[in-house]
């Protein structure tokens, strides 16, 4: 039996390009090059009938290590808690105060950018902060 050894995570959203740039502001990631035979974005996007224009966006982590983010126009809105959220791994290792600090940190970066803080989960050794995205996705620093 073979394992798979590449996947993207796909986001739904209203608006593709915003939230896959907070992601790559996240995740220190990079706008993912445009289709084959497109030189940007803005001329693929061209192409495309109006309707579809603007209708999905990816990242990529430079390092080539890290899964494909793809970010797809939906219709609807988030209306209920994601069943499935990213864990940004940003105090792994450490543990108690200065867990928390780093986190805090993290958290502190990622406000400015749209981050909401939701709340902190701290038992004195371990921790995490539950946060949104800029369209209200939830995530943990982690």
């Amino acid at each position: 039996m073979s394992s798979i050894k590449q996947f993207q995570v796909t986001f739904d959203c209203a608006e593709p390009e915003r939230v896959a740039r907070f992601w790559c502001e996240v995740l220190g990631y990079v706008v993912a090059p445009p289709p084959a035979g497109f030189d940007t974005w803005e001329e693929f996007d061209r192409s495309r009938p109006p309707e579809d224009q603007g209708a999905w966006f990816a990242c990529v982590d430079p390092s080539g290590v890290g899964p494909r983010l793809f970010f797809q126009r939906v219709p609807e809105g988030k209306v209920v808690k994601n069943r499935v959220h990213l864990c940004v791994r940003v105090g792994t290792g450490l543990v108690g105060e200065e867990r928390l600090a780093t986190l805090e940190a993290e958290c502190a970066r990622l406000v400015p950018l749209g981050a909401v803080r939701q709340r902190l989960l701290y038992d004195g050794n371990d921790s995490c902060i539950v946060m949104q995205d800029i369209e209200g996705n939830e995530f943990c620093l982690d």
